[in-house]
């Protein structure tokens, strides 16, 4: 869980930090910085907005398991969250190289304007969506006890990381490659996602709301059981342990879905996950390519109108 809460908040903590920064910047040196406290402002309330929500997602929840239908929300948090995941993942793919120019053009349009109300709600929802984000994943990779995530050492080493790499990043002295950083980070994300896909998969065949035709498609227990109950429960059985341990399945389990007797369900959602990521970003790559290439055509015609 850790792990995946410092994974999470560090690329949620980073990216709110890197716009906010990037407006900052620009009011700086556009000689504006009397607007920079509205943007302060605005991210300050998308912060304390965040903890009202996670405060009042944990009080639904609560209600959930007094009812004892908490296993459906936890079931509907992890499909959500797998979406959000996915799309934060490909939000950031696309907008990342002109992530800079969008920010600095919509703050010249508050400043041309005068719009101060503007300028901080600006500010607000882009941190609240991060906010938002980083309260549904601490949910779905803690079962639902998202106050455990946000006092864990994983969610202050991730936001303590994000905030480094921001301060020194805009100091000038610490240049980060965007893109390829989001690349990065994007795929260790996507694990994460695929991993709560199936284990939300898995939480629906133990409650019967699916059914399973093949319930253990394979059983690798006697190399990485998925838990240390079912390393000591081998070992009563079969009078051999495991070739590893208990503790590196549950690791591998809590941060990227792993199980040693999955269902033929599992699998299949788990490959699915990763073909339909594949053929997304080969899809968006191809355009990419076609728009350049076109971009290239026009930019020659116009140097060289004689080539027509």
């Amino acid at each position: 869980m850790e792990i995946q809460a410092l994974l999470i908040t560090f690329r949620e903590v980073l990216e709110a930090l890197l716009i906010v920064g990037i407006i900052t910047t620009y009011l700086k040196r556009t000689n504006n910085q009397k607007f920079t406290k509205y943007v302060w402002l605005g991210a300050g309330l998308a912060v304390l907005a965040s903890v009202g929500v996670a405060m009042l997602f944990q009080v639904v929840f609560t209600g959930f398991t007094a009812m004892g239908s908490e296993m459906y929300l936890k079931i509907g948090i992890m499909v959500v969250s797998t979406v959000l995941l996915t799309q934060m993942v490909f939000w950031m793919a696309s907008h990342s190289r002109n992530l800079k120019g969008n920010m600095e053009g919509k703050m010249n349009q508050f400043i041309t304007a005068g719009n101060i109300v503007g300028m901080v709600i600006h500010s607000f929802l882009v941190v609240l969506r991060e906010g938002v984000e980083t309260v549904f994943f601490f949910a779905a990779i803690t079962g639902g006890n998202i106050g455990a995530a946000m006092q864990g050492w994983g969610a202050i080493t991730g936001a303590v990381i994000a905030a480094t790499i921001s301060y020194f990043f805009f100091k000038g002295t610490m240049r980060i490659p965007l893109k390829s950083f989001f690349k990065v980070t994007g795929a260790f994300i996507i694990l994460i996602s695929a991993g709560l896909l199936v284990q939300a998969i898995s939480m629906m065949q133990d409650i019967n709301l699916i059914g399973s035709v093949v319930p253990h498609l394979y059983d690798i227990t006697w190399l990485l059981p998925e838990h240390p109950i079912d390393y000591a429960h081998y070992l009563r059985d079969h009078g051999v342990a495991p070739l590893l341990s208990g503790d590196v399945g549950i690791f591998l389990k809590a941060l990227f879905g792993y199980s040693s007797m999955p269902s033929i369900e599992e699998v299949v959602a788990y490959i699915g996950y990763f073909a339909a990521i594949y053929l997304l970003t080969s899809s968006k790559t191809n355009k990419e390519k076609a728009v350049k290439s076109a971009e290239t055509v026009t930019k020659m015609n116009v140097l060289n109108p004689q080539a027509k």
